[in-house]
């Protein structure tokens, strides 16, 4: 984990929030490569503990196909940004090094509302912005994307993180947006491979991601 310590990352463990100004002012580099392959390094030693968890995800998914349509579309709206942002807490803790239990990845329910306000407000100004015409439905889909890094590493609320994220991303939208459609186009993969694939490619996803929140945070820190 070398490349953590050198990426200067340990700074970020007091959770206050931070500055973005410089990372507005003078941008920032986004490196694709090198964020999926740290975040395969980052996913590899705790493959297991992600799969079994997207399994989990899974069965929560299979469970809910049984019940009413209405039921089913309420109860996933709740239950699914908490549960999804566990993800990105296992990958931030792993990033400062941090241990690990299984049980991490259910802590996005200790901060229940703000994680469902972080994901049902952004995807309904996105689902408003794809309705008005497909571009800014885009923009607002690819802004969004650190939302839930800037609430777990920052600790702020649902409105600062969608802002600071939308600042941040526009800044470098085009490579941003690049890196989410190659993302993309991995789990797309992961799923034609009769969804066994996205055991390993929505770990690698979220792994990434957060490895790329961090590197650029970090940048504005050098």
């Amino acid at each position: 984990m070398d490349w953590v310590v050198s990426c200067g990352v340990g700074a970020m463990r007091t959770r206050r929030p931070r500055d973005i100004t410089p990372l507005l002012s003078y941008g920032y580099r986004v490196n694709i490569g090198e964020y999926l392959g740290r975040g395969w390094d980052l996913l590899q030693p705790k493959l297991g503990i992600f799969a079994g968890y997207v399994l989990v995800l899974f069965g929560i998914g299979l469970a809910l196909s049984f019940v009413p349509s209405v039921v089913r579309l309420i109860v996933n709206t709740i239950i699914s940004p908490p549960l999804y942002a566990g993800l990105f807490i296992v990958a931030h803790k792993l990033i400062l090094e941090e241990p690990v239990e299984f049980g991490d990845f259910f802590k996005g329910f200790e901060k229940f509302g703000v994680f469902l306000a972080a994901v049902l407000v952004p995807s309904l100004l996105t689902f408003l912005g794809t309705l008005l015409c497909i571009i800014p439905g885009i923009y607002l889909g690819t802004a969004y994307s650190f939302t839930l890094l800037f609430i777990i590493d920052q600790g702020l609320g649902f409105w600062p993180a969608m802002e600071n994220s939308r600042k941040l991303v526009t800044r470098k939208f085009f490579p941003m947006f690049g890196f989410l459609l190659l993302l993309g186009l991995i789990n797309l993969g992961g799923a034609i491979l009769c969804g066994l694939g996205l055991l390993l490619t929505v770990p690698l996803t979220y792994c990434a991601m957060t490895v790329a929140y961090m590197d650029i945070m970090n940048q504005g820190a050098s």
